[in-house]
């Protein structure tokens, strides 16, 4: 592994990110240069014409002041919750500051919107992220124009519907709520789908950019806590710093949430680990001894000769193999079935609801399609392919296989192991007596 690089003084990080030259965007794919290029004059040009077209009054600088206060209050005191939480989060388009820019939507200018996205974004560079990794300028530079490209057009629908700010939409009855649903409603859609392009940056995935149903609920509360936020400063602005202590419940709650899935997922896999799998085992367990004629199936998976593979290929390239036949095993199984990785070559699977002999259909498909993959890797400026690979497979039934989950593991093993004196690259059924 590389060591550490010794930290650069302030002075010259200032004067390399002043200068062009040593701009790491240069670094990444065409499509993302052209992407900021294309995206950046876009928001400097409407927040200009906005700037020109649409007057600030003195009551918009007060909103904007307090809404920026607010924001900056609120990220100081959840700095340490929302470092931890994006360091055990996958869906970095998720953020808090959501609530602050949407409450601005409903009651500021697009050109002051701009401002207070600047602010926020300033501050969440130079402290919330700046101990946790360092982010280079560009893309907390896109990531802020994003936004403003969001909150415009959350702006746009606002104005095509004749409801232009929270203002208007007290008095405009069902037509202000219609308005302020849809502008939601495009905030949420437009959000997500200028995020896309950010694929370049990185090879997640776009359901990892995306998140689960938990991730975008998140994304939703943060818009209504922004209405709250835009409808008491609409109409009782002395109370609009009640919106700080539940939205810090909030984030804690979501850290909370993210830890207890880091807990028990196996970070090299995104498959469950031990913990996980152990967990979700008793359950069905404890499910099917209620139901006394349920049964499920226990199927032990190993890589054969995967030691081979780490020694002429690295390991780096083993994790690819390893990355690769959990995404196999999980598309080869239901949905509702569980796949977990209990280390090294080893994985596990949990099949509710099935009987012994399709248990064993399951396993052989899960061979084959293992049998089939091929594996490609960088290495250097190559890619290379690693092919040629087996898993010998040992498979235990509830209840003939045991009325424990140790000893459902303990059937499947044996019935593992045989397969491996038998030559490998099998599947194997187990029984309490093996």
């Amino acid at each position: 592994m590389d060591g550490a690089r010794p930290a650069q003084p302030r002075a010259g990080r200032i004067r390399g990110a002043l200068n062009p030259a040593h701009w790491t965007l240069w670094q990444q794919r065409g499509s993302l240069i052209f992407y900021c290029f294309l995206v950046e004059p876009v928001a400097l040009a409407a927040t200009v014409l906005a700037a020109v077209a649409v007057p600030v009054r003195g009551w918009d600088l007060a909103v904007f002041g307090v809404l920026a206060c607010l924001g900056v209050l609120q990220a100081e005191l959840g700095r340490k919750i929302e470092r931890v939480r994006r360091l055990v989060s996958d869906t970095p388009h998720i953020n808090l500051t959501s609530v602050w820019t949407f409450a601005g939507v409903l009651l500021l200018p697009p050109a002051l919107v701009t401002a207070l996205i600047a602010v926020l974004y300033l501050h969440l560079a130079t402290r919330s992220l700046a101990r946790m990794k360092r982010v280079p300028p560009f893309r907390m530079t896109l990531n802020a124009t994003l936004v403003v490209i969001t909150c415009f057009s959350a702006e746009l629908v606002l104005g095509r519907l004749g409801v232009p700010d929270m203002y208007a939409a007290l008095t405009a009855g069902w037509r202000g709520v219609t308005a302020i649903t849809l502008a939601a409603v495009t905030y949420f859609l437009v959000s997500a789908i200028t995020i896309v392009p950010a694929l370049t940056i990185t090879k997640r995935t776009i359901k990892a950019f995306f998140g689960g149903l938990g991730d975008n609920l998140l994304e939703v509360a943060t818009l209504c806590l922004g209405l709250l936020t835009a409808l008491t400063l609409a109409t009782l602005p002395a109370l609009a710093v009640a919106i700080v202590p539940p939205l810090l419940v909030l984030h804690r709650a979501v850290l909370i949430k993210q830890l207890e899935i880091a807990a028990t997922t196996d970070e090299k896999t995104g498959l469950f680990n031990t913990t996980g799998w152990h967990l979700l085992a008793s359950r069905e367990l404890a499910r099917a001894q209620r139901s006394k004629r349920s049964t499920f199936g226990v199927l032990m998976i190993d890589l054969d000769y995967f030691k081979l593979i780490n020694d002429e290929h690295g390991h780096l390239a083993g994790d690819t193999v390893l990355r690769a036949v959990a995404a196999t095993i999980k598309s080869a199984v239901r949905d509702y079935d569980s796949v977990g990785r209990f280390g090294g070559e080893e994985f596990v699977v949990l099949l509710p609801d099935i009987g012994p002999a399709a248990v064993l259909a399951v396993a052989e498909r899960i061979r084959s399609a293992i049998e089939s993959l091929r594996v490609d890797y960088e290495d250097g400026s190559r890619i290379r392919s690693i092919g040629g690979l087996s898993a010998s497979i040992g498979v235990a039934t509830y209840p003939d296989g045991g009325t424990a989950v140790d000893r459902l593991l303990q059937a499947a093993d044996k019935a593992l192991y045989r397969a491996k004196d038998a030559g490998r690259n099998q599947v194997v059924a187990g029984t309490a007596s093996a």
